[in-house]
């Protein structure tokens, strides 16, 4: 991975009592729900984003959370270490690995330098953090580990071949992961939504496509609360909202090649304007 730079994480009061999160992409969206989450079951954060995490770190505070936040790109060696330093030698009761990033249009029309960051946020940034974090829960023998995937990983990704791809990876690897630490203490849960109202797809530049732009996706607070509550009861994965279970379920019996083309007429550059 490449080297990074990174904001000066804030302070952070002396150590407590109570436990510790580290959660990923908590500036917005999910993540911030997340977070949110946390600190209302009495965790202290800290917390991590490619962006400002100003606004993020005076809510969390405001819900009771001692709260560190550290603006770092995840996606670089350097940008997880610089998140590892500020949690330093503490214990860390839960990793919820949320980061990720989306990437529409088509393979080919795509700079492989932006394809090269969407693997290494989705993929390579989010596997050395929770190698680290991992090792330490497993010497403490407890930990709970949630790892945001989605339902994308069920279907090729036509005009989101990489985002897909990379969430076919994480969906697959968290279950070998929870099955390697299953006598160790340490849960891993993997959370899978469907399309977000976030500015996931502003970030993708899919704003133009069916799925960009639906009135109808889920409530990022409602999908994080159903993450949350998974991750606390050690469950090894939930797929977020009815109508994701339904796409789900559908996605295993249908063939590859009619999933390719569904997922084109909803990501294709344009679709929202057919």
């Amino acid at each position: 991975m490449n080297n990074a730079t990174s904001t000066s994480p804030t302070s952070f009061s002396p150590p407590s009592m109570r436990p510790l999160a580290v959660v990923t992409g908590a500036s917005s969206g999910i993540g911030l729900e997340l977070a949110g989450c946390c600190a209302g079951a009495g965790f202290d954060l800290v917390i991590a984003a490619d962006r400002d995490l100003g606004a993020a770190e005076q809510r969390l505070k405001a819900a009771g959370a001692a709260v560190q936040s550290v603006q770092v790109d995840l996606a670089t060696r350097a940008g997880v270490e610089a998140l590892l330093g500020c949690v330093d030698g503490r214990p860390v009761d839960a990793l919820l690995a949320n980061a990720g990033q989306g990437l529409g249009h088509a393979f080919l029309d795509q700079p492989f330098d932006d394809i090269r960051h969407i693997i290494d946020t989705n993929i390579t940034g989010t596997l050395y953090l929770i190698q680290r974090l991992g090792l330490r829960m497993r010497a403490q023998r407890r930990g709970r580990i949630l790892i945001t995937g989605s339902i994308a990983g069920f279907m090729p990704g036509t005009f989101q071949a990489v985002y897909n791809g990379s969430k076919a990876f994480i969906d697959s690897f968290s279950w070998a992961l929870r099955n390697e630490l299953k006598d160790s203490g340490v849960t891993v849960t993997c959370l899978m939504p469907g399309a977000t109202d976030t500015d996931f797809f502003a970030r993708a530049d899919m704003l133009d496509t069916k799925v960009g732009a639906s009135k109808h996706k889920d409530d990022p607070a409602d999908v994080a609360r159903t993450g949350f509550k998974a991750m606390m009861a050690g469950e090894g994965d939930v797929v977020a909202g009815l109508k994701n279970k339904l796409q789900v379920a559908a996605a295993a019996v249908t063939p590859s090649s009619m999933l390719a083309e569904s997922h084109r007429k909803m990501a294709e550059p344009g679709s929202a304007r057919k």
